[in-house]
């Protein structure tokens, strides 16, 4: 059998379900696997052929990890088929158990605050990684059914989110107006594509009233960093260098949070994410209607009129890191949004100019102009500044020969 033949007939026994379990559903220690490994023969090796091997065996830590995970897996699914009886207590109280469980069984201490909600976030924090995929996916799913937002937030965070389960997550989340956990998937999951993305930028340009109630806790985190900058920033108990350091953060962050409405905070995220680029952008953007456009460009707007106001302004990653400001890592550059915006210009440049209600695009043009007279070394604002002049010739041209009989 060719080895083609043998890829083929084991990756067709791979199982198609997403909840079926596997043999090996956790990540696996291979050093101690590979070292028991021996030929199978002190033969000569046959031209083009294989050496087979023998002594695959796992631990028996990890034998015993994997039994526990199937128990629960079958426990947990029949229990989710029926939500009537198996409410969001009974829910927690069975993933709290099965995580003690794993804990027991490696010898970690669970000794945290046993608070309701606290405790299991803890356990999460501190075991998530040894649970198994699909053992992941179904306490996902229960989180969501059920409405278990504080497990689910300590799944984001600590990265225990199965790559599988992150399209349907990010959607569930949007369909459930939890704008709060949305944001928390572009900061915490370094696998969003470009669908999920022009998803979330669509939901935070044009966001439902009802997706603004689980949004005070940004708003409340950029108050209380600010807050923060500027108490180091005046100079309590900070020396010289981290005091400068603080007033460049402080002028980042007021940038950042002054004058945007709390869905555009969000949308500072997105714009700084790992998983945005040029591409992916024109790719969400393309897809955008008029209302969603207008907005996008009064952001972008924004930010440029800051930028312009406030040249001393830019990135302070030192902010994050020596000072605990993280929304410093969370503000788009001036560089970001110019090439953002070239990007939205360039997708719709014959919507922009036929559509007279783009009036805000021409006020900026002035904006635009004036920081590339500023920045001439800066060749995306020079840019830009170019393709808006054009549009503006273009869009009077137009208009002119709207009148002409």
């Amino acid at each position: 059998m060719s080895l083609l033949e043998v890829i083929t007939k084991a990756s067709s026994s791979i199982p198609t379900r997403p909840d079926e379990e596997t043999d090996y559903p956790i990540v696996l220690n291979p050093e101690p696997i590979l070292l028991k490994l021996k030929p199978e023969s002190d033969g000569p090796l046959a031209h083009n052929s294989v050496k087979k091997v023998t002594g695959w065996e796992i631990s028996q830590t990890d034998n015993e990890l994997i039994k526990l995970g199937h128990k629960f897996f079958k426990e947990l699914r029949r229990n989710l088929k029926n939500t009537n009886s198996f409410g969001k207590a009974e829910f927690v109280g069975k993933v709290t158990s099965h995580l003690e469980n794993l804990a027991n069984k490696i010898g970690v201490s669970t000794a945290f605050e046993k608070t309701e909600g606290v405790y299991v976030c803890k356990l999460v924090e501190k075991l998530g990684v040894l649970m198994g995929r699909d053992v992941k996916g179904l306490i996902l799913e229960g989180c969501i059914s059920l409405e278990v937002w504080d497990v689910l937030e300590s799944l984001i965070v600590n990265g225990v989110v199965e790559h599988a389960s992150t399209s349907n997550l990010v959607h569930k989340l949007i369909e459930k107006r939890r704008s709060d956990l949305v944001v928390l998937c572009v900061k915490h999951l370094l696998d969003l594509q470009a669908y999920d993305l022009m998803c979330i930028l669509k939901y935070f340009l044009m966001m439902p009233t009802d997706g603004y109630r689980s949004l005070s806790r940004v708003r409340e985190d950029w108050e209380r960093q600010a807050s923060l900058a500027i108490e180091k920033a005046s100079g309590k108990g900070v020396g010289g260098k981290e005091k400068s350091l603080a007033k460049e953060a402080a002028v980042l962050i007021m940038l950042g949070h002054d004058g945007f409405s709390v869905s555009e905070l969000c949308l500072h995220y997105l714009l700084t994410s790992e998983n945005l680029d040029e591409v992916i952008f024109a790719a969400c953007t393309s897809k955008l209607n008029g209302e969603e456009l207008k907005a996008l460009i009064r952001y972008f707007g924004k930010w440029l009129r800051k930028y312009e106001r406030f040249p001393q302004a830019g990135p302070c990653p030192k902010g994050s890191s020596a000072l605990g400001l993280e929304v410093c890592d969370w503000i788009p550059s001036l560089e970001s949004v110019v090439n953002y915006f070239g990007v939205v210009v360039d997708e719709h440049f014959s919507s922009l100019v036929l559509h007279s209600e783009f009036h805000e695009l021409r006020s900026l043009e002035e904006v635009v102009g004036s920081l590339a007279v500023e920045a001439r070394r800066c060749g995306a604002l020079a840019n830009l500044s170019e393709r808006l002049i054009i549009e503006r010739q273009a869009y009077n041209h137009e208009s002119l020969g709207n009148f002409a009989f």
